[in-house]
């Protein structure tokens, strides 16, 4: 990574949408049980997991990105508000190589819809001095999100 010179925040949001054909407790508890988000949300690379699931909690994954294992990436979470199977606030921060790249608070929302859940998954970042292109967090973010579909499906 490149030193910073000049100091920027970008921002940017998006909202994802997915129908998971299981009840919201069970798509609930793939974020909230620490053995099930570890089949979806970690990697391989995941050296360093710390999970406190409760509002005020704190979330730690720590270790390499699949593409560059040396990269050195930390996901630091806190949890702001929870209702068990309806709804999920959290703010964190990301990091490589011990440098901030943002700062962003996701609401994660499950709704009982024909037979099924409707999970909308609702991000605000600020991107901080150029560091991550803007949309690379909204599609790792589909990629997690479909993890979490194969789970539910496995």
């Amino acid at each position: 990574m490149t030193d910073v010179t000049e100091r920027t925040v970008t921002y940017d949001t998006f909202v994802i949408e997915r129908d998971y054909p299981v009840a919201s407790a069970r798509v609930f508890q793939a974020f909230a049980d620490p053995e099930a988000k570890r089949n979806w949300f970690g990697g391989p690379t995941t050296k360093r997991v710390e999970f406190d699931f409760r509002v005020g909690g704190r979330e730690v994954q720590a270790g390499g990105e699949p593409h560059d294992p040396a990269a050195d990436y930390r996901f630091v979470a806190t949890y702001h508000d929870i209702i068990e199977n309806e709804r999920i606030i959290y703010s964190y921060e990301m990091y490589v190589g011990g440098r901030r790249l943002s700062v962003s608070q996701t609401t994660v929302l499950f709704e009982e819809r024909d037979g099924g859940t409707h999970l909308s998954f609702t991000e605000y970042g600020a991107y901080l001095d150029g560091l991550e292109p803007i949309g690379l967090r909204e599609r790792g973010t589909i990629e997690l999100l479909d993890a979490v579909g194969a789970y539910l499906a496995g």
